[in-house]
């Protein structure tokens, strides 16, 4: 089974439904309640076993929704923008709760907030809202890698057997995600300028 487009039918063509109550669409909802879920139990009740459980149920829901609405026809227009804001949401909160409980460094937030900031800055300025891109391939990975190596890196504050394997196992996929990160951040600031100002020309030419 494909992990990137899993569920996916060739001999159907996906077409994004003018829909909002979707099963995928109630699994990025679960997924964003689960951030305040995390932030609680690290923050107020310093209960990391829990905490790794919430982020493998959080980044479990976002494969399982991906293939429940490519294989039973339920993407939709709204899912295409809700999912990758929850992955962002979800994968800032998490650093920034980590931070503050001095799992992680403050650059690593700065390594993820930097290039969202630019890319939020640049469409608010040629769309004045989210540019309805599709989501990239390194865009995908680098997802995959973030989710991966941050319950390892939680995994590593608990009294349990081999700790520097999961600290070393967490760093090695929270640095390719990293680069993944900026490598897509790059090409989303291409493709937003592209279409921003294709969308202008557009607007000059039905006004000439």
């Amino acid at each position: 089974m494909r992990l990137i487009g899993a569920g996916s039918r060739p001999d159907r063509p996906q077409v994004d439904h003018d829909l909002i109550v979707t099963v995928p669409n109630i699994l990025t909802v679960l997924r964003f309640m689960g951030v305040p879920l995390f932030v609680w139990l690290v923050l107020s009740q310093r209960e990391y076993g829990f905490a790794v459980l919430v982020l493998v149920v959080m980044g479990s829901t976002d494969w399982v929704d991906g293939y429940i609405a490519r294989r039973f026809d339920q993407t939709s227009k709204l899912g295409r923008i809700l999912d990758p804001m929850a992955d962002r949401a979800a994968l800032i909160a998490v650093a920034v709760t980590l931070a503050v409980a001095g799992v992680v460094q403050w650059w690593y937030l700065a390594a993820l907030v930097v290039p969202d900031i630019i890319l939020a800055t640049a469409s608010l300025i040629y769309f004045r809202s989210h540019p309805d891109l599709p989501v990239s391939v390194v865009g995908k990975i680098r997802t995959a890698l973030l989710l991966l190596g941050t319950p390892l890196l939680v995994l590593s504050k608990l009294q349990i057997p081999f700790t520097d394997v999961y600290f070393v196992a967490a760093w090695t996929f929270l640095g390719l995600g990293l680069v993944g990160h900026w490598i897509a951040a790059y090409n989303y600031f291409w493709a937003i300028l592209r279409k921003g100002k294709d969308l202008q020309s557009d607007d000059d030419g039905g006004h000439g």
